[in-house]
């Protein structure tokens, strides 16, 4: 039988299949000498893939290339946008915009714990990010971007097991210019940016770059009770400036000096209701009867977030760097480029754990409380030459990165009313259950007091209500300190003037060392109350809940409360002991270590057919360090692999994370250089996969034995002779991105309340989050004459993307259905580029979209699907956005 499936994959073959004969096709055709002809601009365009300036169709890697003009005319600004513009990429933000997270074929790293690299890397003029949310802000003056798709384990900075998104900003010129820009939009948009770029003396040069930008949210928030004053969220209020000074003191030598500074003062991020369950009618009880989340039937595309405390974010990132090139004279004039950074990068977030009006968990925008810094030291040192057969290329990378990273709980006064009538009632009602049903018990006619259920914490802990969860629960502080040093080399030998073999070859060390300090300060009385003889504990809480015990034999009623508190105890200490309020973290110390040593590289081998046609297979080992877990983690054992309980995980380190790539690519030129089609064939084989999980309560990595992504990667760049002024690009991808079948922990399935597992036993053979099986793009740029003096210029793109999970447990809950993104530009100004007027819209069909769903916290507490207590939230795509542009250049 032939299933959908397998007409998908024979379809992607069949593109790949037909690009590739069409290719040998042409290659024949265009055998015979043609008449030199002018190169044109899509021929000539240039890449630094390699870490030196190709062609980008020489080069055999799957990369897409964006010019300057197409980033400004699809409003790009930052890495968030660019995903319109690349098939296979997908960028998303949750808590905060200081957690964005970027995958490219469907492979990436989840970013709500900085103690995870990034899959993707992101590099900016040659210095490497430690993380993609490091990279996230506004890029200013863009010459092109590149996102290379694969691991890029040889020559970008750190390595990558997905890919790289290399930023290339404008460098100064010699020649004087001015360029404003003021921007005006819906949800109170305003925004203005300025440069200027001149000569200081013949060989030396300078441009600053500065812009600040404002926006109201585009959330609307219900606050409850507060004390949160701000009734919107997911507003903008950010600036940045940015310099250059070129200096060239002689004819071989060049020396780049940058620096950056922006700081971000917003509200984010609130989350909707996507499925709204029975959890919402206990939250309403503690809420004085007033709804706290979302009421069963909302949209939750109305955008309207429930939050009674402050989501601040104060975001500062600023840093040097200096870039020295020199042309010596050694080895027939190989050029030393030394690249050195030293970057500072902090965030301080406040957050409103259980997205609700009802005051449970939050934490406070305070630095001593919520503070996440890096402080990173790179430097590179490379030596590239060519020989008349070899392009060669040495160099070695060394980083020395600090985390900091202060994290806290606060608990809040509907906490314990909460939790404790959400866990009186199951447990009096499974109690109640047991001594109907159990054959023993049944007889005696006992019955369950199941009345005030949410005194019955309190009768376990001994303690008054109201006096066992309260104040600040938990304050953490991590200090980690990470260096990696690196020796590369990566040499392409022209074997024949058609047959090219490229080599690249990589040796790592990592070196990890985390000092992590927990503390409870409000002591955890009431965890540490039902710690004490937890057996006696909830075996007298139930003598007072059981009517009728009393007259039955001493021995008898000993034995049936022993029974009944030995099945409930686990899963009431597991709800009075939950990371924030479990008294055995208090005073940990707990000092880790990690050392990895790994070799990563890769094997290419293109033919040039002709000057139009070129194909390539290639192989690449990639590997992402290892490193560990920065969140309070408990489980059954103090293993972080094992189910749910209360022993505190010591050891919360994970290993690397490696990948075998294999692609078969062709890039063919047609139409005298006016047209590009490119295809990758690409088979990706990831082994020990750093899946960071979401328990509700917690995040915990797992490492998964084994993870493929398989499929097909096309891409067009055209400008039609035919039609002046035309130019579109676009891609398709069609990829398989699949968990193996051996998961650990995924055997574990827990049918019954309580459970904070974050069950995992959807996964085995399952499609990955954030991996749909087709995603595509495409941009149209049109660009005519007003007469003598003026021009029109209109472009639209779109961006495609099949039906995906947003869960890292692919709950249903959390599927997002295939939809369309489209933007749009239509400018008219002077042919001279001194003034234009531009009108923009992003999302112009106001797409509804979730970036990633996640279960309600305290309010998802049954793994199965479509359990009617269950709450599900999420984190949304930004609305439709218009406005109106003004650019003036001098």
């Amino acid at each position: 039988m032939v299933t959908a499936s397998h007409r998908r994959k024979a379809l992607s073959l069949a593109v790949f299949t037909a690009l590739c004969a069409t290719s040998h096709a042409y290659a024949q055709q265009a055998a015979a000498p043609a008449e030199e002809e002018e190169p044109t601009t899509l021929a000539t365009m240039t890449v630094t893939a390699q870490k030196r300036e190709e062609a980008i169709q020489d080069v055999p890697i799957a990369v897409t290339a964006i010019s300057e003009q197409l980033l400004q005319d699809s409003g790009v600004r930052d890495i968030k946008d660019l995903q319109v513009l690349v098939p296979g990429l997908t960028v998303t933000s949750t808590q905060n915009e200081a957690i964005t997270t970027a995958r490219i074929r469907g492979i990436g790293t989840v970013g709500d714990n900085v103690g995870l690299e990034s899959s993707v890397g992101v590099v900016i003029d040659g210095v490497y990010r430690p993380r993609n949310s490091v990279g996230f802000g506004d890029l200013g003056q863009l010459e092109r971007i590149e996102v290379l798709k694969g691991p890029q384990g040889t020559v970008f900075g750190k390595n990558t097991s997905a890919g790289v998104i290399n930023v290339v900003t404008r460098r100064p010129s010699y020649t004087q210019s001015a360029e404003g820009e003021v921007t005006v939009g819906n949800y109170g948009a305003v925004g203005v940016s300025g440069s200027y770029n001149d000569s200081l003396t013949e060989n030396s040069a300078f441009s600053i770059f500065a812009a600040k930008r404002k926006r109201d949210g585009w959330m609307d928030v219900r606050t409850g009770n507060g004390p949160r004053q701000e009734t919107d969220d997911y507003d903008q209020n950010f600036h940045t400036v940015r310099t250059k000074l070129l200096l060239e003191p002689t004819e071989n030598l060049e020396i780049l000096l940058s620096g950056d500074f922006t700081s971000r003062d917003e509200n984010c991020c609130t989350a909707v209701q996507t499925t709204v369950g029975q959890s919402a009618l206990v939250l309403a009880g503690v809420n004085g009867g007033r709804p706290a989340v979302a009421v069963p039937g909302s949209d939750p595309f109305d955008r309207v977030a429930y939050s009674n405390r402050p989501t601040t974010q104060d975001i500062e990132d600023k840093g040097v760097s200096a870039e020295i090139n020199w042309d010596t004279s050694l080895l027939g004039g190989a050029t030393l480029t030394s690249i050195t950074a030293s970057r500072e990068w902090q965030a301080i977030n406040g957050l409103d754990y259980d997205f609700s009006t009802a005051d449970m968990i939050y934490r406070n925008a305070d630095k001593d409380e919520s503070f996440t810094g890096f402080k990173t030291f790179s430097q590179e040192l490379r030596l590239t030459g060519s020989t008349e057969r070899v392009d060669w290329m040495v160099g070695m990378f060394y980083s020395d990165e600090d985390i900091s990273r202060n994290e806290s709980y606060r608990i809040g006064q509907h906490y314990e009313p909460y939790v404790s009538t959400l866990v009186g009632q199951l447990v009096l009602g499974g109690v109640a259950q047991q001594l109907a049903q159990n054959p023993q018990l049944a007889p005696l006619g006992l019955t369950v007091n199941r009345s005030n259920p949410e005194t019955f914490l309190s009768q376990v802990s001994g303690r008054p209500f109201g006096t066992n969860f309260t104040g600040l629960g938990a304050l953490d502080r991590h200090e980690q300190t990470s260096k990696s040093t690196a020796l590369f080399t990566n040499n392409t030998w022209h074997a024949t003037d058609a047959l090219d073999i490229t080599m690249g070859l990589r040796y790592t060390r990592e070196k990890k060392d985390l000092l992590s300090i927990y503390t409870n300060p409000n002591g955890s009385v009431g965890c540490g109350a039902a710690l004490a003889n937890p057996g006696a504990r909830v075996g007298g809480a139930l003598a007072q809940r059981i009517v009728g015990l009393g007259n039955l034999p001493g021995p008898l009623q000993q034995q049936i409360l022993a029974t009944l508190a030995g099945a409930v105890a686990p899963d009431l200490l597991g709800y009075m002991c939950l990371p924030w309020a479990n008294a055995r973290h208090h005073g940990r110390v707990t000092p880790q270590s990690l050392e990895e040593k790994e070799w990563s590289g890769t094997l290419k081998a293109a033919y040039r057919w002709n000057d139009n046609v070129m194909t390539y297979a290639s192989f690449a080992r990639g590997y992402k360090g290892g490193g560990f877990n920065l969140d309070r983690v408990q489980s059954l054992d103090g293993n972080s692999a094992s189910g749910p309980g209360i022993t505190p995980v010591v050891d919360t380190s994970f290993g690397g994370e490696f990948v075998d790539s294999f692609e078969l690519g062709t890039k063919t030129t047609w139409a005298d250089g006016t047209l590009l089609l490119n295809a990758t064939l690409f088979h990706q084989e990831y082994e020990d996969f750093q899946l960071n999980s979401f328990l509700g309560t917690s995040f915990v990595v797992r490492s998964i034995p084994e993870v493929t992504s398989s499929g097909v990667d096309a891409e067009i760049l055209w400008q039609p002779r035919a039609v002046q002024g035309l130019m579109l690009q676009g891609g398709l991808m069609y990829a398989k991105t699949e968990f193996g079948e051996d998961i650990p922990g995924s055997d574990f399935i827990q049918r019954t309340p309580l459970s904070t597992s974050g069950a995992l036993y959807k996964l085995p053979g399952a499609t990955m989050p954030f991996a749909p099986e087709w995603s595509g793009s495409l941009s149209a740029t049109y660009e005519w004459d007003f007469g003598a003096d003026h021009i029109g210029r209109f472009n639209i793109g779109g961006k495609y993307m099949g039906a995906y999970n947003t869960g890292s447990d692919l709950d249903v809950e959390k599927h997002q259905s295939a939809y369309t993104v489209f933007n749009a530009r239509l400018g008219f100004g002077r042919n001279d580029g001194r003034w234009m007027l531009e009108l923009w819209g992003t999302n112009l069909t106001d797409e509804d979209y979730v970036q990633v769903g996640f279960d309600g916290p305290l309010q998802a507490l049954y793994p199965d699907p479509g359990n009617s207590f269950n709450t599900y939230t999420a984190f949304l795509g930004a609305p439709r956005m218009y406005g109106m542009t003004l650019r003036v250049r001098y």
